[in-house]
């Protein structure tokens, strides 16, 4: 008679007080522009401590935005940018997380910005494991993906004297992200 093995699942929840989100964008081709959302959560689900194959998903409250200027940040929750009042969250769920050549992951999966949906793939750094002060196991990871606003409805357009766009298409995603495991 055949067995089959029952793989123990393990859940992850992101630690948001040692863990930030942010975006990069050009601005006048010229300088970056840096933005973060404050408020988010997600959780990492495994078949082990190894994270290969791992599911993840992961919420952005996206009127929690900040660029450091009030007036910057009115616009981009406004509706030429995020539309946080008709689109409150941002959200990402996985379809593969692989361990790449080079030690760490590639990150594939699906990111909903303003209810527009499209497949993203991202680099992942593992920073590895530690247990906290009160032996709490964690894991860091540091993401970084490149994204079209376009693709997800920022069709913003304002354009310089010299013809170019003021706001670059492209826009760098970066986190830095500690997952805690749930105690059992």
């Amino acid at each position: 008679m055949e067995t089959t093995a029952v793989l123990q699942k393990t859940k992850w929840k992101i630690d948001p007080m040692h863990s930030e989100v942010q975006f990069k964008v050009k601005h006048l081709l010229i300088s970056t522009l840096t933005g973060s959302f404050k408020t988010f959560n997600g959780e990492v689900t495994t078949q082990s401590d190894d994270f290969e194959n791992a599911k993840i998903e992961f919420s952005i409250e996206a009127n929690s935005l900040t660029s450091n200027l009030e007036i910057r940040d009115k616009q981009l929750k406004g509706a030429e940018f995020f539309d946080v009042e008709n689109h409150p969250f941002i959200t990402f769920r996985s379809t593969t997380f692989l361990k790449s050549k080079r030690g760490g992951y590639i990150l594939s999966g699906t990111l909903t910005i303003k209810g527009i949906s499209k497949e993203i793939r991202a680099i992942v750094d593992f920073g590895g494991f530690n247990k906290d002060s009160r032996g709490n196991a964690k894991a860091g990871f540091e993401l970084t993906a490149t994204i079209s606003r376009r693709d997800f409805g920022i069709n913003y357009n304002k354009l310089t004297a010299g013809g170019d766009q003021e706001v670059s298409e492209d826009v760098l995603l970066q986190a830095n992200i500690q997952v805690a495991k749930e105690q059992e």
